[in-house]
């Protein structure tokens, strides 16, 4: 298990940086807009009550906001928080950044959100069960849960954490953890154990020659999720 304190202190780290398209996290914004991109392909967001959960210093709460979307944001990291916050309202965005842990957030927040997204976030806590559950909890029924995360495979091994941390340093050098990634079945179940139908699968490719990313049916070792609140079995992921 990974010590959640350690993972905080990692990310505050970066929470002056955060917003540098060239800097630590220039991945993250190179694929900002195209999860941008499936997110408006599922869901209309204007006037939309959405809650970004792991949302770091607000790349995709602010990207969501611009969408129309009323936005919470949530996150463990203090430092993140602020540079969220101040970041918004220099670019006068009112989004509602909350230092909760969702666990505590669920319990005032229950069925309160359209829509939930957790994007590269999960992959980064040991009980992505209780996340889950907790997710389900702030939905109202009907509402669309958006999921990314990586895969516990070979391939994700090689790619993301030997390649893009050690050998390329696409991203910084202890990000990922590989006992945290999650298999597609794993996820699938836990949606629905808690509710949750899962309906939409897709894998997020690179391509290192063009240095360009693309979602597709086809699974990567990045993969995203679409789930529904309260809709009828979908058997497409088992």
């Amino acid at each position: 298990m990974t010590n959640p304190s350690t993972e905080i202190a990692f990310f505050n780290q970066l929470a002056e940086v955060w917003w540098d398209v060239n800097g630590p996290q220039t991945m993250l914004h190179k694929i900002n807009p195209l999860r941008l991109r499936w997110i408006s392909q599922n869901i209309q967001l204007e006037g939309l009550k959405v809650l970004d959960v792991g949302c770091g210093a607000g790349l995709l709460s602010e990207g969501l906001a611009k969408c129309g979307a009323e936005v919470s944001g949530l996150d463990l990291a203090a430092d993140l928080i602020k540079v969220a916050h101040d970041h918004a309202t220099q670019n006068e965005l009112k989004i509602d950044y909350h230092c909760e842990n969702l666990k505590d957030f669920s319990l005032t927040h229950p069925e309160h959100f359209d829509a939930v997204f957790c994007l590269e976030m999960l992959e980064h806590v040991d009980d992505f069960d209780a996340i889950i559950q907790q997710m389900q909890r702030v939905l109202k029924p009907g509402g669309k849960l958006f999921l990314s995360t990586i895969d516990r495979s070979p391939r994700a091994f090689l790619e993301l954490l030997v390649a893009a941390e050690y050998v390329l340093k696409m991203v910084p050098r202890g990000t990922h953890h590989y006992n945290q990634f999650i298999r597609p079945e794993e996820l699938c179940a836990s949606l629905r154990r808690h509710g949750l139908n899962p309906v939409e699968l897709q894998g997020m490719h690179y391509n290192p020659l063009l240095k360009t990313f693309s979602i597709k049916a086809k699974l990567a070792p990045n993969y995203l999720i679409l789930a529904e609140k309260n809709y009828a079995p979908n058997a497409f992921c088992k």
